[in-house]
């Protein structure tokens, strides 16, 4: 097929556009899930609990840098039979579902609404107003397979797969201003549609709250087996080994 010229009207009256509507929606949800989003209660005890596993598992990985009396006292304060922490402290069993809280189900719908409708209705609006233009196309030649991608609205067998059709334009945008979403919002903005996505298929918002007492019977039998092995024991004789006295008398030490 001949090489194609666009005209540039196309670039003022559809590419642009399409760029400028992308950024701007993603502005307005991310301003907007500021606006609706509700701020999580966290419970002191779960603060409690979480930093003192993390103490525990700090003594275990770092406990060797420390004297062996420190360690055995550290050590004592979360295992001791009778006034350890990890045997005082009785949490109940967590056995609630996330899909039963009203709070967890708020989220999600607020999600969805901040999201995912936006996509729909701006896609088929764009898909709609610019239905069967040709954009742009990419710089690099591509195999037929990419013709459904990012020829969307375009049923054309002969035209080459590296043009990009409209509503292609648009969901590479969606996709692709994430750069430009953190230059302007900042990092872990609600604007960056990937990291959106990223989150409901990792199911973040639907994961079960951690069971305190399994966290602390398995971190009491971690630190139980920890032995202390003092790191400094030698360190005196480590510095001072590579220290060489010159055999003539009057001359300064001599460093390896």
């Amino acid at each position: 097929m001949a090489e194609l010229l666009l005209d540039p009207d196309i670039r003022i009256w559809v590419f642009l556009p399409i760029v400028v509507i992308t950024f701007l929606i993603g502005i307005v949800r991310h301003y907007v899930s500021i606006l609706i989003s509700s701020t999580k209660k966290v419970e002191l005890q779960q603060v409690q609990d979480s930093q003192a596993l993390i103490r525990s598992r700090f003594l275990r990985e770092n406990g060797k840098y420390i004297p062996k009396q420190s360690f055995l006292m550290r050590k004592n304060f979360f295992n001791n039979e009778e006034t350890g922490y990890f045997k005082t402290q009785k949490r109940a069993p967590v056995m609630q579902n996330p899909m039963t809280d009203p709070s967890v189900m708020t989220d999600m719908l607020k999600g969805n609404l901040t999201n995912v409708l936006p996509m729909i209705v701006i896609g088929g609006w764009i898909n709609w107003t610019f239905s069967g233009f040709v954009t742009t196309k990419v710089p690099f030649p591509l195999t037929l397979r990419f013709k459904p991608m990012l020829q969307r609205g375009i049923e054309l067998m002969s035209l080459d797969a590296s043009w990009v059709s409209s509503a292609s334009w648009y969901f590479l945008n969606v996709f692709g201003l994430r750069s430009i979403y953190a230059l302007v919002l900042g990092e872990n903005n609600a604007a960056d549609q990937t990291r959106v996505m990223q989150d409901q298929m990792s199911g973040a918002a639907l994961a079960m709250p951690p069971d305190p007492k399994q966290a602390f019977k398995a971190e009491w039998e971690a630190l139980e087996i920890c032995e202390h092995q003092w790191a400094m024991k030698n360190v005196e004789e480590e510095l001072l080994g590579n220290v060489v006295l010159s055999d003539k008398p009057g001359t300064s030490k001599k460093y390896d």
